[in-house]
Parts: C-alpha cells; structure tokens; sequence
C-alpha cells in the first residue's frame, strides 16, 4: 500500500526532518525557519531499543539517534556511512573498516572499533540477516581504535547489504557498554552518535519524544540518497507527539499545532487535502508492504495446515481497499520480497493468487483437527494500518469458523504483548 504523508509547508519543513522521522532521502533539503518541527509519528514509542523490537516506530526513532554502519541508497546499493575507507580481499573471506573522522558518541566518548563489534553481535542474535550470517563467521574484532575486522569461513555475497538494511532490526552502533547488553533485555540508556540526541527528561510515553540536534555531528559530504548521505540537519528541535484520535490528528495539523502526520488513514486524506496549507503526498515510491503474522509457537497455528487454509482465502485486495480506499492507492503485490524491488519474484505466488475457496478451507482445517480454540486477534487501535488490518483478518477467521476474540490495545501495549508470546 503507498505510504501518505501529510505535512504542513512540505517543501520546506518535512525535508528538513525527515531523518528524524523515517528513512526518507530527503534530509538535507531546504527547511523553513521554523527551529521546532513537530510531528505526529504513526504510534506510541514505548520500546526505545532498536534490537529489541521489529516496530518501525522504534527503528525510525533509533535513526534519529543512532548511526549505522552502511546505509542503502535509491538505488539499493549499500554505501560506507559511518565507515569511512573498506577493504575486500581476493578471496571475499576478509573485510577490514576504517571509521570515518569525526565519529562521537553523545556522552562525548569517541566511537571505536569495539562498540561496532560489540554493536554487531547483539545485532546478529536477533536480526534474520545476522543470524544467516552467523554460521559461516569466523571472527569479528575491532582493528585498533577506529576499526574493525570480518573474518567469513566463506563468501557471505550480502555481507554490506545485511549492514546496510533499513528494515526492521537495522543495524545501529551502540558504545560499547551499552551494546554488551544481552540481546534479550532492553537497553533503555540512550546513547548513540547519530544526528539527534534523545531528551530523557522530556520523554512522556503515551505523549511526547523530544529530540535535539546534536551540533557535534559530523555528516557525509556525499549528497543525500534514501538512507545513505550525508544527513544534514536543519532544525533545532523536533517533537514526535502521540495523539490516539485520529480527528484530533486532523484538528492539530489544521490548526497549526502539529507540522507533519506521518500516516494519515485513507478516511480522512479528503478532510487534509481540502485545507490549502495542508499537502497530502505519497512519499514511497515502493508502497509500503502490509502482513499479518500468526503465532506460530501457539496452537493452533502451530499447525502448518493450519496456516496454509488461512493463506488460501486471504484476498489482498480486501486487506488493501480497507486500509487505502481507492485502487489508484494500492497494488497487488505476490512476492515475498516487496515489487520492484531487486529481489522481487513470482515463486510460489499461487498462493496468494489461485481461486479463493472457503469451503476447502474449512476441510483443510477439520483436516487440521482445529478443536475450537480460541484465536486472540491483537488490535492496535491507535496504529491505522494495524488496525484496519485487525478488522478485515478478524471477520476472515470468523468467516471459516474459527473461535475468534478480537482484543483492542494501543499499539505500544501490542509491541510488548507481542515480545513475550
């Protein structure tokens, strides 16, 4: 589904944050001289550690204080971000880093060669792509102060991509003390060297995250292209405001006490687009793709057959025309990895695009030997996509009998429910 973006004055306040709020290549355009941007972010910021959690609200708050390693371009392409100068040998078993100059940490430390080892451990024992690359690693350890050396037992072709990805459990640098954390609590100081500082003392869960620029970072000189570049920051302040109600959403950005929404549900675009003050735009040429996760540690879609019958009549249009409205908003989309995407493909697409049967279904879950449990359907009433999502998979499930308790909770709460399932 493309992504909205609505935001008061686009062209000369949202660019100019942009690094704060996503991944967007647009950080180092023209802001206005508005010192403070405030920004209605697409949920409640609850979990503050970027290994710790899949939630994109986390991970975008993490670019705003963290810094990676690589960085992905428009083109995909992974380029050196923190990483100033790196080596391949002939046979693709070394690389050696070299850190950029100017590289600090916001407690005035410097960063090192052992806070991006320590950094990529904790990354690799939960993130998909670090533990591919696990197996066939044979050493990391830091190369003096400022690098770091990857020993594989055999070529890893997407080594730079892993460092450099933008999805959930992207890689960010974390001093070193920090970074030691086990994998499996929470880091809650947050300390990074990124482009922004966090404001702890003004950190409201359930209302406000303040950040500040931090006027010690030194960008790339290379000319901003999606994550990578140099992130040049225009504005002093930025202010990420949770407001549950989407009409009040709509009431702050008319009225002036809110600059940018970052997800807009597709009911009320109509309502922004009427104000003249107020562009409503599409911001990723890739739309943004949705999913619905099972439990699969859980009966009963612990059950493979289980799964496979849902999957069978999951119709993506319903899902799409629910959360977007108009089909000029949304597209079809097989392929596990996102279209248009270098790795987009058609394998195993059937699923998704053969004939929609519910009664075969309904067979292949008495084949299961579903015996009524309950399925809980977490809601994430304040998240848009989550929500709407929520609803359409809920009346699915009913739909093939299944004993179905839709409960409602905001969408931090579901992130942390989600954790311990």
């Amino acid at each position: 589904m493309p992504r909205k973006l609505t935001r008061r004055d686009f062209g000369k306040t949202a660019a100019a944050a942009a690094l704060a709020a996503s991944v967007a290549p647009s950080s180092a355009r023209a802001a206005d001289d508005k010192k403070t941007l405030r920004f209605i972010a697409q949920s409640d910021l609850r979990v503050l550690d970027p290994v710790w959690t899949t939630a994109y609200i986390t991970r975008n708050h993490a670019y705003c204080v963290f810094d990676n390693l690589f960085a992905i371009d428009a083109e995909f392409a992974p380029h050196p971000q923190m990483v100033g100068d790196y080596s391949v040998s002939p046979d693709k078993l070394t690389y050696q880093f070299k850190l950029r100059d100017g590289l600090g940490f916001h407690d005035g430390s410097p960063v090192r060669g052992v806070d991006c080892v320590a950094s990529l451990k904790r990354w690799m024992a939960r993130d998909g792509h670090g533990q591919a690359l696990k197996p066939v690693l044979d050493e990391i350890k830091p190369d003096g102060d400022k690098g770091f050396t990857i020993k594989l037992k055999e070529p890893f072709g997407l080594l730079l991509d892993g460092l450099a990805k933008v999805s959930s459990l992207a890689l960010f640098v974390m001093p070193e003390r920090l970074a030691n954390t086990d994998p499996f609590q929470q880091v809650t100081e947050m300390i990074g060297s990124g482009p922004f500082k966090f404001v702890k003392e003004e950190f409201e869960p359930g209302h406000r995250v303040v950040y500040v620029k931090n006027t010690d970072y030194v960008p790339r000189k290379e000319p901003p292209s999606w994550a990578s570049g140099g992130k040049v920051v225009k504005v002093d302040r930025v202010e990420w405001l949770y407001i549950p109600d989407a009409m009040t959403k709509v009431a702050a950005l008319n009225n002036g006490e809110a600059d940018w929404w970052e997800n807009p549900p597709a009911d009320v675009w109509p309502v922004l687009a009427a104000n003249p003050d107020v562009t409503v735009a599409r911001v990723d040429p890739l739309a943004s793709p949705i999913m619905t996760r099972f439990n699969h540690t859980q009966p009963p879609f612990d059950n493979p057959k289980m799964r496979q019958a849902v999957l069978s009549v999951i119709d993506q249009a319903d899902f799409l025309a629910a959360l977007a409205g108009d089909k000029q908003n949304w597209e079809i989309c097989a392929s596990f990895f996102t279209c248009g995407t270098p790795m987009a493909n058609d394998a195993g697409s059937e699923a998704l695009t053969g004939k929609r049967d519910f009664e075969k279904a309904k067979k292949m879950i008495a084949e299961a030997g579903y015996k009524g449990e309950k399925i809980v359907v977490m809601d994430g009433v304040d998240q848009p996509v989550a929500h709407t999502q929520a609803l359409v998979i809920t009346e699915l499930l009913k739909k093939l009998g299944l004993n179905v308790d839709l409960q409602a909770m905001d969408w931090g709460t579901l992130v942390t429910r989600r954790a311990r399932c």
